[in-house]
């Protein structure tokens, strides 16, 4: 599972011109399930993330996590973070989950983000997407988790 976390002061998502996501101060997460991956691997993540020590304390040291700081966090599936460009011009994807398997896995990790932290919003998995966000810091996170 790869994801890339943005630390934000706010963030968006629109659908066809209708904001269906929306945070203030938070992690903004963008989400891949690739082929292989399973709900443990998407709980870890989770874990992961959550815990994660990227907000400034009071001293300015990135020393607090999501849940310390009690920010939002906005989860929207890109499956286009399993590109491959190593052959050519056009991405490959072929390390994507399948849409059934990608849904599944995008739809277990709300689930549990939303019994574990008390603000999440979404993006429409499999939807045109427009998202916007104001990065603080910046402040940008690859991660990629295995079983």
């Amino acid at each position: 599972m790869i994801a890339v976390l943005q630390r934000v002061s706010e963030a968006s998502v629109r659908v066809e011109g209708v904001v269906i996501g929306q945070i203030g101060t938070g992690l903004l997460v963008l989400l891949c399930a690739e082929k292989g991956d399973t709900e443990a691997v998407a709980d870890k993540m989770l874990a992961k993330i959550l815990k994660l020590r990227i907000f400034s304390d009071a001293g300015g040291k990135m020393n607090l996590s999501l849940q310390d700081v009690g920010g939002g966090l906005l989860v929207v599936s890109q499956f286009t973070l399993a590109a491959d460009v190593a052959g050519g011009n056009r991405p490959s994807f072929t390390q994507a989950a399948t849409p059934e398997e990608g849904l599944h896995l995008y739809g277990h990790f709300v689930a549990q983000a939303r019994k574990a932290h008390p603000e999440v919003q979404t993006g429409r998995f499999a939807a045109d997407m427009k998202v916007s966000l104001v990065n603080d810091g910046p402040i940008t996170i690859p991660m990629r988790m295995t079983a």
